[in-house]
């Protein structure tokens, strides 16, 4: 009975191995019998990994554009955005302080002088008197004043106050005799000595006046002009020797009314030129008078012989 069983047994193992092989498997051991039946058995072969059923989709390749940024049209090109901007914050403005008050008075509407002829020079020069001066403080001195005020911050009131006059003789040079009298109106010069006595024709070229004086008194006096520097009127102490009512001179073919010659063909005379432009223009060397009434006066009195004295 031993026997049969045990080959019985190896018939079985054997039958199982030559099973196991067709299958493609490990053959292991069967049954207890023995230490090796103890022994761990080798690492059964695995079926590859089968693929994930589940395809993922590969990235799609970037493709470059065989246009380049640069040579888009301008149209086609992307906007930038502007960035968001703040309205910029207002400065903040201060009033400007009050004109200071005025200081006292020193001149205004109604005065008459050679002070009030002073201002209207002065603001003559910064171009806010546009006539000549006359010494009456009038509505056209008043406005010119204000003006002044308000454009140097004082207080506009047209009246001429210690501030204002202070800041006009900052800002001006003195007055000349002619800025002051740029019309005429001087009144005449300290008489020459030569002047005061007998009858003399007294002819200041500083105050471009002519005096009637007897015996050292005034009679009258006028304004006169003289030559430009090309045709000077000529300086000395003369003696009137020809008068001609209406004379006509023969080397200008001007009228020369009212003639009183004293040197050569230089004489004292009316000039309707002289009426007409004032200072702006020059004689020939004459003694030119614009107020035909006082020339004429003067023409009956003076006489042949009287003396003429010209000076600066």
């Amino acid at each position: 009975m031993g026997r049969v069983a045990t080959a019985r047994a190896r018939a079985t193992a054997g039958a199982v191995v030559a099973l196991t092989l067709a299958c493609g498997c490990t053959a292991q051991a069967v049954g207890t019998a023995g230490k090796d039946d103890e022994k761990a058995a080798p690492p059964r072969r695995t079926a590859p990994d089968a693929p994930d059923p589940t395809p993922t989709r590969s990235p799609t390749p970037k493709i470059k554009s065989p246009v380049s940024r640069a040579e888009l049209p301008p149209s086609k090109l992307p906007e930038p955005t502007p960035p968001p901007t703040s309205a910029p914050p207002r400065p903040r403005t201060t009033p400007p302080p009050p004109p200071p008050p005025p200081g006292p008075v020193i001149m205004a509407q109604g005065k008459r002088g050679e002070r009030v002829r002073e201002l209207q020079a002065r603001l003559r020069q910064l171009a806010w008197f546009h006539q000549y001066p006359t010494g009456l403080y009038g509505p056209a001195t008043a406005a010119a004043v204000k003006g002044f005020q308000a454009k140097r911050g004082l207080a506009p009131t047209g009246a001429t106050d210690t501030r204002t006059w202070a800041r006009l003789l900052r800002m001006t040079d003195e007055p000349t005799r002619h800025a002051l009298y740029p019309d005429g109106g001087m009144p005449p010069a300290k008489p020459d000595r030569r002047c005061l006595t007998g009858r003399v024709l007294c002819i200041s070229k500083e105050s471009r006046t002519l005096t009637w004086m007897v015996d050292g008194k005034v009679m009258s006096t006028m304004d006169v002009r003289f030559g430009s520097e090309y045709t000077p009127t000529r300086e000395g102490a003369f003696q009137v020797f020809w008068k001609s009512r209406d004379h006509v001179s023969t080397l200008y073919d001007t009228p020369m009314p009212y003639a009183m010659f004293f040197s050569g063909g230089q004489a004292v005379h009316y000039s309707s030129d002289f009426a007409a432009r004032g200072y702006g223009g020059a004689s020939h060397g004459c003694v030119n008078v614009r107020d035909k009434g006082r020339i004429a006066d003067l023409f009956k009195k003076v006489r042949d012989g009287d003396r003429v004295v010209i000076y600066r």
